[in-house]
């Protein structure tokens, strides 16, 4: 039962005790009946960033990817793009936009953000991609050393003490329930980001009932829209 303040008041009676009574009790205010506006939630959309500037056409060892990775991971994007109709528009609707710290991810944030804040934030950058040892006379295109370093590092955890895939995974859940806590806000939210860690939050998204309403896969620009079930 609620516990209701009431009023004293000390009455004098001569010769006798002071005597404390009690005023009769006071209708309650009772609360509201009306239900509270129920806020939707925006929508998540993951994007990739634009192209980047580092070719991919050559033949290299994997010690030469793991060297160049290193110069792809503080490289901007190939001069001259310009950003998706469909892109600049999920842009000018959100409420919020991230971007990781990455130059190739700030650099397109810039491009689609028509000068509106940007949250940049290491939470989102590129789950790591160290390549296996592999003989110097086997080479490949930097495209398929990625492909076989993220199996590597998917399937065997080989991180070259850089970030496990345990880690990663732990760090795409804090990124998906910081989304979720923006978007229930009723917020639509927009990160750009990279491929294969837009993939792992996606994962996590849809783990918490999230689905995905529109997909243009992983190419650079494009977009990925989870919405609340």
């Amino acid at each position: 039962m609620r516990n209701v303040e009431r009023a004293t008041a000390q009455v004098s009676v001569p010769g006798e005790m002071t005597l404390t009574t009690e005023p009769t009790d006071r209708p309650e205010t009772l609360p509201s009946t009306a239900a509270p506006a129920v806020i939707r939630p925006g929508a998540i959309t993951l994007a990739r960033h634009g192209e980047p500037a580092l070719s991919r056409k050559c033949l290299i060892t994997s010690d030469q990817y793991r060297d160049w990775w290193g110069r792809y991971e503080v490289g901007g994007l190939r001069a001259g793009q310009t950003p998706p109709a469909a892109l600049l528009s999920t842009a000018e609707g959100a409420g919020a936009i991230y971007c990781s710290t990455r130059p190739r991810a700030m650099e397109t944030a810039q491009a689609v953000s028509a000068g509106r804040e940007v949250m940049v934030d290491a939470l989102f950058i590129e789950a790591p991609l160290p390549p296996p040892k592999f003989p110097t006379w086997f080479k490949l295109s930097p495209r398929f050393w990625g492909v076989v370093s993220r199996f590597w590092w998917h399937a065997f955890d080989h991180h070259d003490g850089q970030e496990t895939r345990r880690e990663a995974e732990a760090r795409a859940e804090q990124a998906a329930q910081a989304l979720i806590a923006r978007a229930v806000t009723g917020q639509d939210v927009l990160v750009l980001a990279h491929g294969y860690f837009n993939h792992m939050v996606g994962k996590r998204l849809k783990a918490a009932g999230w689905r995905l309403v529109h997909n243009q896969g992983f190419k650079y620009w494009s977009q990925r829209r989870y919405e609340k079930r």
